[in-house]
């Protein structure tokens, strides 16, 4: 079973008191206490991020673990990987993620972990990333399309509700074909994808959603999609 989160807000770096969407990862694991390593290459490899990630990942009943690729544990990083339960990445610049991880071929390892049945997770740009567009401010100046890998179809826009512009943009590209058509998350959404489809979707918030905006014949539709409530 292939299985990716994509969170458009929350989790532990932006809900620290809200642990409902980092709990559900865990209890997706095949184990009563997985192996989750935080990925944080989009946000340079932020120490502050690193240490929110074991504050929280320390109470609770797994086995937490980082990837730095400016402070390499290993060599070998495909048997560091494969060695894991859940990959959770980590928001920031898309673009550099993708340029590192690609420059250190993590990009083909963590193909590899998906299709062997480690859960791919993340926020931001740890969702965007697995989408084959998404909409970004990586490049500094307003949003913009970005090509991302591709292990799901469409495109991905996080923030939905959080950010005022987010909504826009990703109205305008997919309207002008600039990407696919796709998913966007308010904050506090993750969708849960099993062999590349919608499996769930689920909230830290009582109102917060997600939808699917369509381009069809230059005519743009926003349909909002069932989300359930965990708390």
């Amino acid at each position: 079973m292939k299985q990716i989160i994509a969170l458009g807000g929350g989790g532990f770096s932006m809900e620290p008191e809200n642990p409902l969407l980092d709990q559900y990862i865990l209890k997706q694991a095949y184990t009563t206490s997985p192996k989750i390593c935080f990925i944080p290459t989009a946000s340079g490899d932020s120490e502050n991020y690193i240490n929110r990630f074991y504050h929280f990942f320390n109470a609770q009943n797994c086995t937490p673990s980082h990837l730095s690729l400016f402070k390499p544990p290993t060599r070998d990083l495909e048997s560091f990987i494969l060695d894991k339960d859940i990959l959770y990445v980590g928001g920031g610049n898309t673009k550099n993620l993708l340029a590192l991880w690609k420059e250190w071929g993590l990009d083909l390892i963590i193909e590899k972990a998906w299709n062997e049945g480690i859960i791919l997770a993340g926020i931001s740009a740890g969702s965007i990333c697995w989408f084959q567009e998404g909409v970004t401010d990586s490049f500094g100046d307003g949003l913009a399309p970005i090509k991302c890998l591709g292990f799901l179809k469409g495109s991905n826009c996080p923030h939905y509700d959080g950010e005022s512009d987010r909504r826009t943009a990703f109205h305008r590209l997919v309207r002008s074909g600039c990407i696919h058509s796709g998913i966007a998350a308010d904050d506090g959404v993750a969708i849960h994808y099993k062999n590349d489809e919608i499996h769930r979707i689920i909230s830290s918030r009582p109102n917060a959603k997600a939808y699917h905006v369509t381009n069809n014949n230059d005519e743009l539709t926003e349909s909002v999609l069932q989300t359930d409530y965990l708390g």
